[in-house]
């Protein structure tokens, strides 16, 4: 089992950046890849960004390739998305999930509760 808190969230202007943590417990962290996902208002959540276990590897949607960066710290069992040059669009309750490298949902076994984003224009 694999529990996921995310955390950093809040109010932005578009421009700004955030950086969200997603702490994880059990030792399985390290032979986990991770994943952040998001869903705006009305919308189905959609991939954000993944990394695998070593970290060597990270895949981006097109929307926030540049912009976004997904790293992992396995001595702190966390994972972190930094988000830059924040857009409206952005705003969503982003998700924080361990399962395979993949870039869609059903690649991941375990998620978080979710953290709100919110761009203001």
């Amino acid at each position: 089992q694999v529990q996921l808190v995310e955390s950093g969230g809040g109010l932005v202007q578009a421009g700004g950046s955030l950086r969200l943590s997603c702490a994880a417990s059990g030792r399985t962290f390290r032979r986990i890849a991770m994943g952040w996902f998001r869903q705006a208002p009305g919308k189905e959540r959609e991939f954000v960004a993944a990394i695998n276990v070593i970290g060597g590897n990270t895949n981006y949607a097109d929307s926030v390739k540049g912009r976004f960066t997904i790293s992992r710290d396995n001595a702190k069992n966390t994972v972190y998305l930094q988000m830059n040059s924040l857009k409206p669009e952005d705003t969503a309750v982003y998700y924080c999930a361990a399962g395979l490298y993949r870039d869609y949902e059903a690649g991941y076994d375990y998620w978080g509760q979710g953290t709100q984003v919110t761009v203001s224009s």
